[in-house]
């Protein structure tokens, strides 16, 4: 395939060339075609290959090839010609794809219950979509106009395609804050991190630049991942001058690590401040980074009250919200009339200057500040930044282009920061205080975790961390003037307590060692061309907003804000636990309904009072492709496309800079319908307009309720193009880097220096970006020191990122292991599921047919358990049952349980969640005080074997209610039954 040299206007060109060549093979304005060679022999006319986007588990954006026969799809393989990405990755997820569509248990109609919640039988029977619509807009109206509509929360998953609105168009729908999402413990706490720190979502690993030095840390990419998986991460470890796993057990892939470190579970933030410590102690940090982009020379003033003045600003709506208040020092604070937004460095290089209103009479040097409203420093010139250098990063990808770093800036006029010292201010008040540079308090907060004491809390060797950090910051090829790559850090660090806390942690880590929007380094999601660079999620928000224009209610009305302060800010969702107690208790004030889009309730805390929660409302919606738990305390079930049914422009999610397309490769079944349509629809049928102002907000004069091929041509408009003619130029062109097609905003290193670090969501614009250089926080630097944190949560001393044991822990709670010995940790990947999904389709199931235990046959024998044993794992609030797998990777007093499981085999309206969900014993008021992650893993346990005597029915492996055996053996033959139904399907 040509590699195009591509700007807007010749994209465009391109595509009017390609729809004339495409047009000639297309066979249905819904079905676009590659011309591509027969596949196996069979003629063109009867066969058709559609190149796509695999969406099996909802995160990699691996490039596919769909091979369809006769209107059936029976192939999927990877696009090894222009998924560079994904380098022809197809795993068995996707694979299995093909048994997912046309599955005999799949939805096919609306549905509604006609038996009472908690009933074994919820009663389905089949029902017209305008019989669905109409009975939630009049419940939903109902619920709004008795109970307001805060007393509504919407639930939002993953996979299939965009089944995300939880996250902004159903919320807008009725005016509620209360999102409900799994982002709340999968990667958006990191988001989080990243708007409250640096840059939203810039965690991400930019794993197609090749780390010189790879770091996965809790997170096994190799089986699947945002950030790259499968084949490319095993291209990393191949390709990388050294590899250094961190995990608390060994997987397929870190047994080729070069440094392992086993770490406890829980432990990761002790870790990561150690690593810190270490490359302060040795040096070993990028000085002008971190003195010019970080708020580390700024002055923390001692007992000085906080101060600012100047509002924060909230994502929705960017509504205002509270006042700053910290005690960094200002110029307002040196005198009246001085600026809340120039922070105060002690300048080492000059001396006194009796001329300057700052500068003091010590020789030692004086005060300059930085001024955050202009992004400048004292004197300096407000110019674009244009010195660049090609990325030198050696062993790039084939079809991918280097892209351009930006040189770092000196300061001018010149200045050196001080990082260290204490100085003497006198107020404007004429209060003498003692101040000192924020970097000397993050310096004192890492010595507390140095390698002797981190040693005793992770159980790694002392000198491995310092060996392991020293290898990481140490820099390889210091010419390229950047570090050996970032941290691809997941899940496991955020489900302890500590989440924001320890992404906090990683984000300075990548910082202070140069490896921050640098080629390897960590960069943020990928920036096309499509409207909004920071992803391609076109249809989460709608056009419509409350009457009055007032977004207020997201400040005191999300749940979770009063034990959680710092949710009024980021008010990207509600705290999970905290509407499942409104739902319960109606404090503090009635939840009554939901809906929810492909989640489970199972993933977010203690899974049974969820389930409770789900029982007690007065109205649920489900829409998915299956009966699931969630399903099944649902009053009305709505049926869905499934990924091979999609069309949607498409992004990679992580750092990984591609941009294509999901494109339909089969007719959906008749009555199901897309979730982006379900969402407008439902609009109209309440009467609220989709788009209040179509015109402004990119659709056609008054659209008010667009279809999704509209929709779509919206986020489009930026190229000038519509969806038919971008999905034809995807056929024929395949991927593209946006390191090429977008050279400003992705193609670009070190974006800070440029002022095209973040975005605005702007139709038309571009280029789109900060109006200045530097980040979007308050005051336009990593805040090392949170301004936000100190404004939010005053005298709760987070300000610093810290780390704190796991509640339920040996290190919190001595003596806990006299009655709950083991440490568990849980929510691996594993490679034929993606989190609950896939139980039903045969080709997985009779891979992994049975939850699995992974505990160290050590102590397995001292229990008595042995290979393949069905054993309870029990906490204080509950047990459940998985299959023993002894396995030496996993350290003794330490075992690995996997999560989300339900039986789908099961007739009954919970699936049988509750035998063998690990999350049910989850205490779900154990939570990061900032965000409400909850404790998912990381507290103990106890472990015995299953015996006919302490089991139900008298047998050790898990039964429904009437009891009958889960599938737990290959060899089932239910299995059989959930092969493909091709009539069923077709007659739908």
């Amino acid at each position: 395939m040509a590699n195009l040299n591509l700007t807007r206007r010749s994209f465009v060109q391109l595509a009017a060339a390609t729809v004339a060549a495409v047009g000639v093979i297309a066979t249905s304005e819904s079905a676009a075609l590659a011309q591509l060679p027969a596949v196996e022999g069979k003629a063109n006319g009867d066969v058709k290959v559609v190149r796509s986007c695999c969406r099996a588990c909802g995160k990699n954006e691996c490039g596919v090839y769909v091979t369809v026969k006769d209107g059936r799809a029976i192939k999927i393989e990877g696009d090894a010609d222009t998924a560079f990405h994904s380098m022809g990755n197809c795993c068995a997820k996707s694979q299995s794809s093909l048994q997912a569509a046309y599955h005999p248990d799949r939805l096919y109609h609306p549905m509604k219950r006609t038996n009472p919640k908690g009933e074994s039988d919820p009663g389905w029977v089949r029902i017209t979509w305008d019989e669905a619509y109409s009975t939630i807009a009049e419940k939903f109206w109902e619920l709004k106009n008795k109970f307001g509509g805060e007393s509504m929360f919407f639930m939002g998953g993953t996979s299939r395609i965009w089944t995300q609105h939880a996250y902004a168009a159903w919320p807008q729908l009725v005016d509620s804050p209360n999102a409900l999402t799994a982002w709340q413990i999968c990667k958006g706490p990191r988001h989080y991190m990243g708007e409250l720190q640096s840059e939203f979502a810039y965690s991400w690993m930019a794993t197609t630049d090749r780390p010189r030095v790879f770091v996965p840390w809790g997170t096994a990419t190799e089986i699947s991942n945002y950030d790259e998986s499968c084949r490319t991460t095993v291209d990393l470890v191949n390709t990388a001058d050294t590899y250094i796993n961190v995990d608390p057990r060994m997987t397929n892939l870190n047994h080729e690590a070069d440094i392992h470190m086993f770490l406890k579970p829980g432990t990761d933030g002790a870790l990561a401040l150690s690593w810190a410590n270490v490359i302060i102690e040795n040096d070993l940090y990028d000085s002008l980074f971190v003195k010019r982009w970080t708020d580390a020379p700024f002055l923390v003033v001692e007992g000085m009250d906080p101060s600012g003045g100047v509002p924060i600003w909230h994502k929705i709506g960017w509504t205002e919200g509270k006042p700053m208040a910290n005690t960094l020092l200002k110029e307002c604070d040196l005198k009246e009339d001085g600026s809340p937004m120039r922070y105060m460095v002690w300048d080492e290089l000059a001396g006194t200057d009796d001329a300057h209103p700052l500068h003091s009479n010590d020789p030692s040097g004086h005060l300059t500040y930085f001024d955050a409203e202009t992004g400048l420093w004292e004197g300096e010139a407000d110019e674009v930044w244009d010195q660049f250098y090609e990325n030198p990063q050696p062993n790039l990808p084939k079809l991918t282009v280097p892209g351009r770093v930006a040189v770092p800036t000196p300061f001018n006029p010149e200045i050196d920061p001080a990082l260290y010292g204490e100085f003497e201010v006198e107020l404007a008040s004429g209060k003498k205080c003692k101040m000192a540079p924020v970097w000397q308090h993050w310096a004192e907060r890492c010595a507390q975790f140095e390698p002797k004491k981190a040693a005793e809390i992770t159980g790694i060797a002392a000198e491995n961390i310092e060996h392991a950090a020293k290898v990481w910051a140490t820099r390889i090829d210091p010419s390229t003037g950047y570090g050996n790559g970032g941290l691809q850090y997941g899940l496991a660090p955020e489900h302890a307590c500590n989440a924001i806390q320890n992404n906090r942690i990683f984000d300075i880590l990548v910082g202070m060692t140069g490896n921050w929007d640098t080629p390897a380094g960590n960069r943020g999601p990928t920036a096309g061309l499509f409207l909004g660079l920071d992803d391609a999620q076109p249809t989460i928000a709608s056009g419509h907003a409350p009457e009055d224009g007032d977004m207020s209610y997201f400040h005191d009305k999300i749940l979770g804000c009063e034990k959680m302060p710092m949710l009024s800010w980021w008010q990207q969702w509600a705290d999970a636990n905290t509407v499942a107690e409104a739902a319960l208790t109606g404090d503090p004030y009635p939840v009554r309904g939901g809906l929810c889009e492909a989640s489970g309730f199972m993933n977010q805390g203690n899974s049974i009072k969820y389930w409770e929660a789900l029982n007690s409302l007065d109205f649920f919606v489900v829409q998915d492709l299956w009966k699931t738990p969630t399903a099944g305390a649902a009053d009305i079930l709505l049926p869905v496309y499934h990924w091979l049914e999609v069309d949607c422009p498409r992004l990679s999610q992580g750092s990984t800079g591609a941009q294509g397309a999901t494109c339909r490769a089969i007719e959906p079944p008749a009555d199901c319908r897309f979730d982006v349509q379900i969402v407008v629809d439902v609009y109209k049928a309440m009467g609220i307009p989709f788009a209040d102002t179509p015109e402004e907000w990119g659709l056609p004069a008054g659209v008010q309720w667009p279809t999704y091929e509209q929709l779509f041509d919206r986020v489009l408009l930026p190229m000038g193009m519509n969806w038919k003619d971008y999905r034809d130029a995807f056929q024929e062109h395949g991927w593209w880097d946006c390191r090429e097609i977008a050279p400003e905003t992705w193609g670009t290193y070190r974006r800070y220096e440029t002022g095209m670090c973040s975005s605005e969501d702007i139709v038309g614009t571009t280029p789109a970006g900060n109006p200045m250089r530097g980040m979007s926080t308050p005051t336009r630097k990593m805040e090392i020191w949170s301004t936000v944190i100190e404004t939010y949560m005053p005298g709760a001393d987070m300000e610093l990122p810290n780390w704190k044991p796991a509640p339920e822990t040996e290190l919190a709670q001595p003596g806990i292991s006299k009655e709950w010995p083991f440490l568990m940790t849980t929510g691996r990947r594993i490679p034929v599921y993606f989190h609950s999904e896939h139980r039903q389709l045969p080709w997985c199931r009779e891979l992994w047919p049975a939850p699995r235990c992974e505990i160290n046959p050590a102590d397995a024998a001292e229990l008595g358990i042995e290979q393949g044993d069905w054993v309870w794992i029990e906490s204080p609030r509950a047990k459940v049952r998985q299959v023993a797998d002894l396995y030496y990777g996993i350290e003794q007093g330490v075992i690995n349980c996997e999560h989300q499981w339900w039986f789908p085999e099961l007739d009954q309206a919970d699936k049988g969640y509750a035998l063998s969900t690990i999350n049910c014993l989850v205490e779900g008021t154990n939570q990061d005080p900032l965000c409400g992650a909850s404790n998912l893993r990381a507290y103990n346990v106890k472990v015995y074997k299953a015996t006919p005597e302490n089991s139900p029915f008298g047998n050790p492996c898990p039964c429904g209610e009437d009891g009958t055996e889960i599938i737990h053996d290959a060899s089932d033959p239910r299995l059989k039954a959930w092969l493909p139904d091709y009539s069923k399907r077709e007659e739908a």
